[in-house]
């Protein structure tokens, strides 16, 4: 019995290495996609900025 609980064990612990790999991969591809919104909501807000700004400048502009 000694070498089939050895065996079993073993394909338990691989199992388990294997499982890890896979959350680990998930967890790095969901990392990576919340990075890119982010990003992807930096620009947004800077494009509003200057998009405002130019307006701003614009009818201050007709004022003087």
């Amino acid at each position: 019995m000694g070498l089939l609980d050895d065996a079993k064990d073993a394909a338990q612990a691989a199992g388990e290495k294997v499982s890890r790999t896979v959350e680990d991969a998930k967890e790095r591809i969901s990392d990576a996609a919340e990075e890119r919104q982010a990003d992807a909501k930096v620009k947004q807000a800077e494009a509003d900025r200057d998009r405002v700004k130019a307006k701003n400048d614009f009818k201050e502009g007709l004022r003087d």
